[in-house]
């Protein structure tokens, strides 16, 4: 083998490594009604990197991905069906306009709903708790004397 085709193996394969590293869960939610299966992003989010500012918004059953081709093909992989974007910028920049979308979608977990709650339990206030023993009238003990 070449030098050559050497370097380019290890750089593919780094570039393997970089892209497994770079998985992120994705969270779909609903536009309206919770019928059927999630198809949109849960709420409005945003993404930048470098002057490129891109929000996701979410749209209704059907509407389908109305966005410029990078960010379009980067919700398509995601699997979102409907989502409205609006990009401010320098969004000829492509990296930076893919960088920006891809943040964008990583935020999606990162913002908490009432759906992602953890039941709350409640306990009794001490007043509530001790209520018995507060009740009861105050004695006053008398001191007990100490010889030396």
């Amino acid at each position: 083998k070449q030098w050559y085709q050497r370097r380019v193996a290890i750089t593919a394969g780094g570039a393997i490594i970089l892209a497994k590293l770079s998985v992120i869960p994705v969270r779909r939610g609903y536009w309206g009604n919770k019928i059927g299966a999630p198809h949109t992003v849960p709420c409005k989010v945003t993404g930048k990197c470098g002057s490129v500012l891109v929000r996701l918004v979410p749209a209704p059953r059907g509407t389908g991905l109305v966005s410029a081709p990078v960010p379009k093909k980067l919700l398509s992989m995601a699997g979102f069906e409907d989502c409205y974007t609006c990009a401010t910028g320098q969004t000829a920049t492509l990296g930076n306009f893919a960088k920006a979308t891809f943040a964008a979608i990583a935020k999606t977990y990162s913002y908490l709903t009432p759906d992602m709650w953890s039941p709350t339990v409640f306990t009794n206030s001490p007043y509530q708790e001790y209520t018995d023993f507060l009740a009861k009238p105050f004695v006053k003990q008398p001191k007990k004397e100490v010889k030396y």
